[in-house]
């Protein structure tokens, strides 16, 4: 049930659609050129209005990089609830990035000059990280002891919580996340259009070979 106050409710609804406005004017342009006075004319209203939904420009595109973010988490948490491998995750991330090649570019395409993302949008991204993790550890091959951190690794093993985890599975999904990010960048990107092969063999032979390794 809905406890929000009617203008709660309204409050909600516009800032969704200023974020709709955006995510449009993102995909014509990138994100380096968001306007909220742009937004504010496109929605009828007068900039000063519209800052009283959002700040600046930061603070809508922390708003875009955290919803883009959650949605991610999301699906990976969805698909590991249903029991998916290495392979079942990384089809995933590639049907999600397809299905929005923009809101994928904005978290893991070039920075946007001068914005820092806040600390909250690490944790939710951490999350993402966490699932990949545990996902490798747990498809270790039967009867492989478990080897202590890697000290030169061991620092990165804050995108998955207090848990120790062994340095090969940490090996293992930072390679899976850093090789399929590369070719999904690349397919995005169109830097594959004129190469007489499909993309997403590409990507499947190269979620195997981590899968194998």
């Amino acid at each position: 049930m809905d406890t929000r106050t009617p203008r709660e409710r309204y409050r909600a609804q516009v800032r969704e659609e200023i974020k709709q406005h955006a995510w449009t004017q993102i995909a014509a342009a990138g994100a380096s050129a968001l306007s909220l006075n742009a937004i504010a004319k496109q929605m009828g209203m007068s900039g000063p209005a519209l800052y009283r939904y959002f700040a600046n420009r930061d603070e809508l595109i922390s708003e875009l990089v955290k919803d883009a973010y959650r949605s991610l988490a999301d699906a990976f948490h969805g698909a590991a609830g249903a029991g998916a491998d290495l392979g079942g995750l990384a089809q995933t991330l590639r049907r999600w990035a397809l299905a929005d090649p923009q809101r994928y570019f904005l978290i893991y395409g070039t920075p946007v000059p001068g914005y820092h993302a806040p600390e909250d949008t690490t944790r939710i991204a951490s999350e993402i990280m966490a699932i990949i993790l545990d996902t490798c550890a747990a498809e270790r091959s039967p009867g492989t002891p478990s080897s202590p951190l890697d000290p030169h690794l061991a620092e990165h093993r804050a995108w998955a919580g207090e848990h120790p985890a062994p340095a090969s599975a940490l090996r293992r999904a930072l390679a899976f996340w850093t090789r399929l990010h590369g070719v999904l960048s690349l397919e995005l990107a169109g830097q594959f259009t004129g190469m007489d092969f499909d993309p997403a063999q590409l990507y499947t032979a190269e979620t195997e070979a981590l899968a194998g390794g």
